[in-house]
Parts: structure tokens; sequence; C-alpha cells
């Protein structure tokens, strides 16, 4: 199958594209710069230049695949403040991918974040739906392709993504504000819970979903269901030899900045379904046990 894959050379990307490859796929990923190129190229993938804003572009190149993996975001917008940008730009990525592949019956994988179903006051489930919202439009939108003859799925991720090819996620700057503050943070008890998944299954389950995901299908990239965020602090504490303490409401924005908002929520994710349908099962480490692994304590490891 030659699939096109947007964000193929970024943290997940640079599982997906190995896996596909690993599968018998033919990949071609979109690269922005001459550095997103030589990664693709690196990792084994053909290269179609252009960025997210090249809409035309992009519904050549979905066109032109036998499938479609979307991974793209435009993060430095996210943190920069600019959130509502960078989503409007998602949303008009995929309606470009979804327009393309109409009437094809071809698959288009679709990337969320578990992070939207924190309100729902239990796990959540890959049956829960939202109406709407930043990411979620975008996402349903995928979803809304397989009444238009597409095999539409969404891979929603956890927050915490975590490995050595992490060079920015969550756990890095987590760790950064750790060591800048002095403390590794949690907000209140630290009793709220948040998913984390290894890259690598990660990329697993993408090549699943891409290769035998029923239309209209949402699915887990789980590992760990829900660790409370006080343990993820205190993990990161005795790694840099610091406490772990609570920080006040008043002093959640000064401590986690963009991270504020979501420090905070309640996400236990149930993958009960993705791994009982699709067959997945993560095989690599948890959250704690990769953060003795993997290099984010090591001295050359990067900083967000």
């Amino acid at each position: 199958m030659k699939v096109f894959v947007t964000g193929g050379s970024g943290h997940l990307g640079s599982a997906v594209v190995p896996e596909l490859i690993a599968a018998g796929h033919e990949v071609v990923g979109l690269a922005r710069s001459d550095a997103a190129a030589a990664a693709l190229t690196a990792l084994g993938a053909s290269v179609h230049r252009g960025d997210l804003d090249d809409l035309d572009g992009i519904r050549k190149a979905a066109a032109d695949s036998d499938g479609v993996i979307h991974l793209a975001f435009n993060h430095e917008q996210m943190r920069s403040g600019d959130f509502e940008a960078a989503v409007a730009t998602d949303l008009a990525v995929v309606h470009a991918l979804g327009d393309a592949l109409a009437g094809t019956d071809k698959p288009l994988v679709g990337t969320s974040g578990t992070l939207a179903l924190a309100h729902l006051g239990r796990p959540g489930t890959e049956e829960d739906v939202i109406a709407g919202g930043p990411r979620i439009d975008a996402e349903n939108a995928v979803i809304g392709f397989a009444e238009r003859g597409v095999r539409s799925s969404v891979v929603r991720v956890s927050p915490i993504t975590h490995s050595r090819l992490d060079r920015h996620g969550f756990a890095r700057v987590l760790i950064a504000m750790a060591k800048q503050a002095g403390v590794a943070g949690y907000p209140g008890d630290g009793a709220n819970r948040w998913p984390a998944v290894h890259t690598l299954d990660v990329g697993h389950l993408y090549r699943l979903a891409l290769e035998s995901a029923p239309a209209g299908t949402r699915w887990h990239a789980v590992g760990d269901e829900g660790i409370p965020v006080r343990e993820i602090a205190q993990s990161i504490g005795d790694h840099l030899g610091i406490p772990a303490a609570s920080i006040p409401a008043d002093g959640l924005e000064s401590h986690f900045g963009f991270l504020a908002t979501l420090i905070v929520l309640d996400n236990p994710t149930s993958s009960l379904v993705t791994r009982r349908i699709l067959g997945w099962e993560p095989a690599h480490p948890g959250l704690i046990a990769d953060f003795d692994n993997a290099d984010y304590f090591t001295a050359a490891s990067p900083r967000s």
C-alpha cells in the first residue's frame, strides 16, 4: 500500500513510518523543511514537499495514495499561545484529506487525544463520543467521512507518549519544569490520573488501524490506563534528586505554564476494545519503567 503520512518526521511519525515500511508499505511523507525531508529519507520514506497550509498539495498527495495517516499538528502555534489557529489549520487539513479520498473506500487514519474524555468522571472508552470542541471537531470530521465512502478511523493518543524517540513531549516538558523550579510539582493531592503509552506501541497501532480498522471507528493508544500525577512527579523528583510537592491552585500557571489547565485533569482511559478488536497489545515499558530505561535524565537529554 502506498501511504501518505503527514507529520512523518515528528515524534509519532518516527515510529509510524518505520512500522509501515517494515510491513511492506511504501511511505510518502509531507515535509515542510530540508531537515524534515532528510529525516523522512533516513527513515526510508519518499518526500512530498509542502506544509499544512498547502491544501491543494495535500489533496493531490492523498489522491495519489492508497491510504493516509494524518499525524501533523502545528505544535509551535499551540505552545506560543495561538492554539485556535493551530486547531483551525488541522481541521482544514482533515477536510482536504477526506475530500480527496471520498468515494474510494481507502483508509484515512486521523489523530486525536484522550484528554478530550477527561470530564466523563470514569475511564474513557472507544465508544465515547464528544459533540464538539477544539480538535474534537477534526476527530468527528474524520469519523464523518465514513458516510462518504472513506474507511476512516481515529487514534486517540495518550497525553504522555514516551520513549527515546520523544524529544519535545509532555514528559520532557514536565522534567524541564521540575529542573527549573527545583521541585517536581503536582496539582492538589496529585490523585488525578493521566494515561501513557510507549511511542513504538503507538506506531504499531496506527498500522493496524490503517490495515484493518472498520470505517467510522475510534481507537485508544493507551498502555498505562491512568497513572496518578503525583506518582509521575515523584518519579521525576527521584531521578532529579529534588522533592515532589503539591503546587497550590494559585501557583499552577507559574509552575506549569501552558500545561496549567491540563495538568489538573483526571483522564483514566481504557484500551480494552482496541486490544480486543484490533489485536493490539503494548509490548514496551510503561512510563515509570521507561523513566529508568530511556534517556530522560541523562546529561545529554534535550530540554523542552
